[in-house]
């Protein structure tokens, strides 16, 4: 901490108590002292969980208006570096330089997370400990929200060839977004973070996370590029396939575990493994809260790239991913985030 002037009229960040101390870090960005001042370290220490969020605000937002170009992305988006980073990298990807951050116009509600990816309610939220049982009301913004998510993922599956770069599929993904706010909708997609051309023979995996009327809905698809091996056949077909049977079980009173049993046993009947570090998890209000849903037994390790967000096995092999927003009914699941009549047909094993 750095002591600063005698301006007894300065209030500490956290108590309101006079306070004569302030952030290091605030200094060095040259912020104003009000929000960065505190009267103790330990006042400082307490509020340092949700104060840090400052200096993250102001990374994102310098990024955004510098002229910068293409580069490589690190921390999540907040720092860029034009040198390929070092680092220990498994099988044949490697990550590309990223466009700038788009700009998501002001007239457009955003949730807390959206300049600098970091959620402020969330962390601290009861709804982390306890599940929450959505009214009428919120499970209307759910599905409306979960139906544009959908539209808003299909735009983007049916650009998907060799040839398309993943910033072009992320122009769309914002495009098809920002249009629906700028007609009638409040919201905010999730983007990526990696651009790079699409080769014939890959696999890609898309994810979308629209917010909108105060909700989020959430999904993603992997897909075909061109002509892909009959390994990476499996593999999706097999992904999409442990979903499909995980749905069709749940209902009001099926144990959370029994979902992992039923997708890692079929993934294990297929010769692949699931990935532990990440599950599935409750939606609404909040981007992720309770219940966290596991869906392994047996596990596969994976890496954190230097973006610390793009997350890539160990052994270099590829991975596959589906991922639904469902609605819990007194009867059984509705999926809120299906596929339409009007969706792609990109998937060989859905076609009659």
């Amino acid at each position: 901490m750095e002591k600063g002037g005698a301006e007894s009229s300065i209030a500490c960040a956290r108590c309101g108590k006079p306070a004569s101390l302030q952030c290091p870090k605030c200094a060095q960005l040259k912020l104003p002292r009000e929000g960065a001042a505190f009267c103790t370290q330990d006042c400082f220490k307490e509020a340092w969980s949700s104060h840090k969020s400052v200096h993250i605000k102001l990374d994102a937002l310098t990024l955004q208006q510098t002229p910068e170009g293409w580069q490589y992305c690190l921390k999540k988006g907040r720092t860029r570096t034009s040198q390929l980073p070092r680092f220990d990298w498994t099988g044949p990807l490697r990550p590309y330089p990223i466009s700038k951050m788009r700009v998501v116009p002001d007239k457009i509600e955003k949730p807390d997370w959206a300049l600098d990816g970091t959620p402020k309610i969330e962390p601290d939220s009861d709804l982390q400990k306890r599940v929450e049982i959505k009214t009428p009301e919120q499970i209307e913004r759910m599905r409306e929200t979960c139906r544009i998510a959908r539209e808003v993922l299909d735009a983007a599956a049916r650009i998907i060839k060799p040839g398309i770069t993943t910033d072009e599929i992320d122009i769309v993904v914002h495009e098809e977004t920002v249009a629906r706010g700028l007609k009638e909708y409040d919201m905010l997609t999730l983007l990526s973070l990696v651009s790079r051309k699409l080769e014939d023979g890959d696999i890609v995996n898309v994810d979308v996370t629209v917010y909108y009327k105060g909700v989020h809905g959430d999904l993603n698809e992997t897909y075909f590029v061109g002509n892909v091996d009959e390994a990476s056949k499996q593999l999706v077909r097999c992904t999409y396939e442990c979903l499909d049977k995980a749905i069709a079980i749940v209902k009001p009173g099926v144990r959370f575990r029994e979902v992992g049993e039923i997708i890692n046993r079929h993934a294990s009947m297929s010769g692949l493994s699931v990935v532990k570090s990440y599950c599935g998890h409750g939606i609404g209000e909040l981007f992720h809260c309770a219940p966290n849903i596991p869906h392994y037994s047996r596990v596969w390790h994976d890496r954190l790239w230097p973006d610390e967000w793009t997350a890539v096995t160990a052994d270099g092999k590829r991975s596959a991913q589906f991922e639904h927003t469902l609605l819990v009914t007194e009867t059984g699941v509705e999926v809120l985030t299906a596929r339409l009549p009007s969706s792609p047909d990109v998937f060989p094993w859905l076609k009659p």
